[in-house]
């Protein structure tokens, strides 16, 4: 499905596709557009980059089979709130064994709930910025730094992918990093201002 003509569809026209033919396919492009921005998100929730990549699958599965019990008007911010939802989730059980030890005095109750809200303003903000950079690199940047980090892709399977040489993925892969931190850092000294 890397045809360009189906690239330029619109995600609602994706998720008709999907519901008119139930061909996965239609799912697995949607996915592919989100899905380095999905563990970036995971990765601010779950501070580790091995169960980062576990949520981004497992959240590409529930969407699968999800999908079909929703009216979903906005993909996005709904893929956004299933991986919201999803790494909450993943904490809390991460938590629940100190559940006992933690008691409401320690919680700070009503402005640790606020600290919260902040934090996640704070990370929806930042999933906004990362997907504004990831835009903004170029087509070869972009494809060869989805392929190496979210898709775990060697050097060599992304230049088989791509056609590209190895010394094309390496710099590639390289300069889309490095030109992604410089406009994350470029967008966050505009927030700030």
């Amino acid at each position: 499905m890397n045809n360009p003509a189906i690239q330029q569809l619109t995600d609602q026209e994706l998720l008709q596709r999907f519901k008119a033919d139930n061909n996965s396919d239609w799912i697995g492009v949607l996915f592919d557009r989100y899905a380095l921005l999905l563990l970036g998100m995971c990765m601010k929730y779950l501070k580790n980059e091995e169960d980062a990549r576990d949520a981004v699958q497992q959240i590409f599965l529930k969407m699968l089979s999800d999908i079909n019990k929703h009216e979903i008007q906005y993909f996005r911010a709904w893929i956004y709130q299933v991986t919201k939802n999803y790494c909450l989730m993943q904490l809390r059980q991460k938590h629940m064994k100190y559940k006992e030890e933690i008691s409401d005095k320690h919680m700070g109750g009503i402005a640790a709930e606020q600290e919260d809200k902040g934090v996640y303003q704070e990370k929806d903000l930042l999933l906004e910025n990362m997907e504004q950079a990831m835009n903004q690199l170029n087509p070869e940047q972009r494809d060869c730094v989805r392929l190496f980090y979210l898709e775990k892709k060697s050097y060599q399977d992304i230049a088989d992918q791509t056609g590209y040489s190895l010394l094309q993925v390496k710099s590639y892969i390289q300069n889309g990093k490095r030109n992604l931190k410089l406009l994350l850092e470029k967008q966050q000294r505009a927030n700030k201002s």
